[in-house]
């Protein structure tokens, strides 16, 4: 059975919302970019270009990609989407005005999925004629890559929107976590943000160079997690009693470590130390040379974790 095609919007074409753009569009769904920059048709086609190879072997490839229409403001375009994908900058006011303009253009079921990577649903849902269809929809970067979009509900979310919104994010490739309520950050970012503040820590009090530290996560860390999460890690190493065990032998210990760990600042001087680190672990690669070794990395991780 064919998968379900749906018409889709975005609003913003920055690194983000290109991304999305070229995921619904290479995905086979309709989609219309909503962005006065007169770049925004180019770097949504760039990022296509990026993304179809990746998609094409991991057998996301509609058989006849969608072509998107970019427009500068929102318009009668509009009407007969079912999705829309916020993906404008991290400035509450400013995502609250286009969406208070947005909803003169769309249907009164059509989903407002907002991509900010820490603020409250809530705080966009105030003044909205429609808050209860308003979510979060949060996705690893690059969208189109990553498979996992955290979605999270607002006081006035109904539940019947986030199931609306599981079920279309799933029907497009991709792999739903709902929150069970919102907190600032979501759950992929308070996570990657309590690991970066060790790491800060570690590298800004002398304990380690930013280029181990990333090899730490990369080659231990990082590659049991894509395998189980740190929940099961720790399950693993409590031997047969599992996670029970672990924690009567190994919890006064994590205790210690907790109490241990560091509080950095990004101060100019930490700063300067993790630019610096970062430019020899880079070792000469620029930002799109990296961008390009995760682009041929990633599908073999998904496709193992697949298989």
């Amino acid at each position: 059975m064919a998968a379900p095609v749906y018409s889709t919007a975005v609003l913003g074409a920055g690194l983000i919302g290109a991304g999305w753009a070229a995921l619904f569009a290479l995905r086979g769904w309709p989609v219309v970019v909503v962005d006065p920059a007169p770049d925004a048709g180019e770097r949504v086609t760039a990022m296509i270009e990026r993304a179809r190879p990746v998609l094409d072997r991991l057998g996301l490839l509609a058989g006849q990609p969608a072509t998107p229409t970019v427009i500068p403001t929102p318009g009668p375009t509009l009407r007969d989407v079912v999705l829309v994908q916020e993906a404008l900058p991290e400035q509450p006011a400013l995502k609250r005005e286009a969406l208070l303009a947005l909803e003169s253009w769309i249907g009164a079921d059509a989903l407002i999925a907002s991509s900010s990577s820490g603020l409250m649903p809530s705080q966009l849902q105030a003044g909205l004629r429609h808050p209860e269809r308003l979510l979060i929809a949060h996705p690893c970067n690059p969208p189109w890559l990553m498979p996992v979009v955290e979605l999270v509900g607002g006081g006035a979310t109904g539940p019947a929107t986030l199931d609306r919104a599981e079920a279309l994010y799933r029907a497009l490739g991709r792999e739903p976590v709902r929150l069970r309520r919102e907190v600032p950050g979501h759950l992929l970012n308070r996570l990657q943000a309590a690991l970066w503040r060790e790491a800060v820590y570690l590298v800004a009090e002398g304990y380690a160079t930013v280029a181990d530290v990333d090899t730490a996560v990369t080659r231990g860390l990082g590659a049991r997690w894509a395998c189980c999460g740190p929940h099961e890690i720790f399950h693993l190493a409590g031997a047969d009693r599992g996670l029970a065990g672990f924690l009567e032998q190994l919890g006064p210990a994590v205790e210690d470590w907790w109490r241990d760990l560091g509080e950095p600042t990004l101060d100019a001087a930490t700063r300067d130390a993790l630019i610096a680190g970062m430019d020899q672990a880079a070792a000469g690669r620029g930002v799109t040379a990296l961008a390009e070794r995760l682009d041929a990395l990633m599908p073999k991780v998904l496709e193992a974790l697949r298989d």
